[in-house]
C-alpha cells in the first residue's frame, strides 16, 4: 500500500484513503448492495425519462423527409443525417430575425434585472438604510397579492409600451424572490469586511463593487441564469403586447410552427414542394430554443448549492 507525506514531518497518508468518501454519521446505516443498485436503477430511469424525449427531438430535426415519412412521424433511430432544416432556418427570414430578437432581449433584460436586483438587495441587506423594513414589507406583499392581468395590460398600454421591445422586459424585470435570495447572501458577508472598508474611506458603491459582489459570485451566477432563462423562454408578453409578426421572439415563432398556424417566411414553399419536412423544421426550432439553456446550465450548476441554499438559509 502506497503512502505519501503531505507536509514534511507529517504522518503518511494513504492515497486510497485520501480520495475515499467522507465518513458517514453514526446514525446512518451502511448502504447495502441492493440499496445501491436500487438507487442506481432509479437514477438511470430518471435520466432516461429526461434524455429520451430530447433524443427524439434532435434525431427528428436531423432526419430527412423520407426517414420521417417511413417512421410515420417522430424518429427514434437515426438513419440518414441532414442539416437541411437548420440551414434553411438560419439562412435568413423570420426565424433568424426572431433568434436575434430573443438574444438581444435576453441580454438587455438580464443586465437590467441584475442591476436593479443587486442594488435593491444590497440596500435591504444594510440594517441602517432608510426605510429598509417598509420597503421589504412592500416587496414581499407583491409576492402574495397581484393586481391581475387586465390592470397590467392597461398600465403597459397607458405608458405606450405596446408594440415595443420594452414590453418584453419591463413587466417582468424584477423578481422579489431573487431579491430576497441576494439579500440573504449579502447579509451573510462578514460585517467586519464592510466596517474595515468604511474606515478606509470606501463608499457604498465601492464596497458593493469591490467587496460584496466578488464574494457573491455563486449567487450572482445562479440569479443571472434564472433571469436569462426567464427572458429566453418568455412568450406570453410578446403574444399579449406585440402585434407585429416581425417583432416576435423565437419562442413565439416556435409556437406558431408547432401549432402549424403559420410557416416562417422562406420555408412555407419549401415544405409544400417536399424539400423539407414540417416536422423536422418544428423539431429544429425546438433545438435552437433549448440549446442556449442546455449549454449554460452545466457551467452554473456548481454554484446552485452554495448560491441558493446559503442565500435562502441566511435570509
Amino acid at each position: 500500500m502506497t503512502a505519501v507525506l503531505d507536509d514534511p514531518g507529517s504522518r503518511p497518508v494513504d492515497r486510497k484513503r485520501r480520495w475515499a468518501a467522507p465518513p458517514r454519521p453514526v446514525w446512518e446505516e451502511t448502504p447495502t448492495r441492493a440499496g445501491l443498485a436500487g438507487k442506481g436503477l432509479v437514477l438511470s430511469l430518471a435520466c432516461l425519462g429526461v434524455l429520451f424525449p430530447l433524443w427524439i427531438v434532435v434525431v427528428t430535426s436531423l432526419s430527412s423527409r423520407q426517414t420521417i415519412d417511413e417512421a410515420g412521424g417522430l424518429v427514434m433511430i437515426p438513419r440518414s443525417v441532414t442539416f437541411v432544416a437548420y440551414r434553411e432556418l438560419l439562412s435568413g427570414g423570420q426565424v433568424t430575425r426572431a433568434a436575434v430578437i430573443s438574444v438581444l432581449v435576453t441580454l438587455v433584460g438580464t443586465l437590467l434585472s441584475m442591476t436593479v436586483s443587486v442594488l435593491c438587495a444590497y440596500g435591504l441587506s444594510r440594517s441602517g438604510s432608510l426605510g429598509h423594513r417598509w420597503v421589504l414589507m412592500v416587496l414581499m406583499a407583491t409576492m402574495f397579492f397581484s393586481a391581475g392581468l387586465i390592470p397590467t395590460y392597461l398600465l403597459v398600454q397607458t405608458l405606450g409600451l405596446t408594440d415595443t421591445y420594452l414590453a418584453l422586459i419591463l413587466p417582468s424585470a424584477v423578481s422579489v424572490f431573487n431579491i430576497l435570495v441576494l439579500r440573504g447572501f449579502f447579509m451573510g458577508i462578514s460585517p467586519e469586511l464592510i466596517d474595515s472598508a468604511r474606515i478606509d474611506g470606501a463608499g457604498d458603491v465601492r464596497i458593493l463593487w469591490q467587496i460584496v459582489m466578488p464574494l457573491s459570485r455563486a449567487v450572482l451566477a445562479v440569479i443571472t441564469l434564472f433571469y436569462a432563462v426567464g427572458y429566453w423562454s418568455a412568450w406570453f408578453n410578446a403574444s399579449l403586447y406585440l402585434n407585429d409578426q416581425d417583432m416576435m421572439p423565437l419562442q413565439n415563432v416556435m409556437i406558431q410552427l408547432v401549432q402549424k398556424q403559420e410557416a416562417p417566411v422562406g420555408l412555407g414553399q419549401a415544405i409544400k414542394t417536399g424539400e423539407l419536412s414540417g416536422l423536422a423544421v418544428q423539431m429544429a426550432v425546438m433545438v435552437m430554443a433549448l440549446l442556449p439553456v442546455a449549454v449554460l446550465s452545466p457551467f452554473v450548476q456548481k454554484h446552485f448549492k452554495k448560491g441558493m441554499l446559503t442565500g435562502a438559509v441566511k435570509g
